[in-house]
């Protein structure tokens, strides 16, 4: 008998360089694939550099196959509010510029509705200083970053930038969600 079939869903998220969503991301039990790509913007043949400049209107975004039967979207956009801050325009960090925008791109209404009542739970909490800007807007075209920026974390853990700002953000996923990781051999 075969073995079940998987009906995997999509997330596609931007909250700054894609680098340290990917790192974490990849770890998250019930996602299946995260991949560094670009969506948002008009340019029908975004480049890394073009996106860099600005000139696309892209944001540099993640997008997930999910197992919603192992996890939920819910799960995934509480993950997405502790590892990056949502309340900053068009900035993580020291990186800034559009394409650094917190951003959900939704991929049916059901995630669309979900998204807006976590971000309206998180806003009532308190939980931020600031009000969230995190833009919500339905996912489109999605382009698949250049080869070097897939698994930019795992293959470069020297790299400065790695060890400066994606690893505090891997260390901060893994201590807050010990959890939801996956197992690791």
């Amino acid at each position: 008998m075969p073995p079940p079939t998987i009906s995997l869903m999509k997330a596609t998220l931007a909250g700054g360089c894609f680098w340290c969503l990917e790192a974490v991301f990849d770890e998250l039990n019930g996602v299946h694939s995260v991949v560094s790509g670009y969506m948002g913007g008009a340019d029908p043949a975004p480049t890394y550099e073009a996106v860099c400049g600005g000139e696309t209107g892209h944001a540099e975004v993640v997008q997930l196959e999910f197992d919603p039967e192992r996890i939920t979207f819910r799960e995934i956009l509480e993950v997405f509010f502790v590892i990056h801050d949502p309340t900053t325009l068009n900035r993580q960090g020291n990186d800034s510029g559009t394409q650094y925008r917190s951003a959900i791109f939704y991929h049916s209404p059901e995630q669309k509705k979900e998204a807006q009542a976590f971000m309206q739970e998180q806003q009532s909490a308190g939980l931020w200083s600031s009000p969230i800007v995190t833009e919500l807007a339905p996912a489109s075209s999605f382009y698949g970053a250049e080869s070097y920026h897939q698994n930019y974390f795992v293959r470069n853990p020297g790299a400065g930038y790695c060890q400066f700002v994606v690893a505090p953000k891997v260390a901060k996923f893994r201590k807050r969600f010990a959890d939801k990781r996956k197992a690791t051999s």
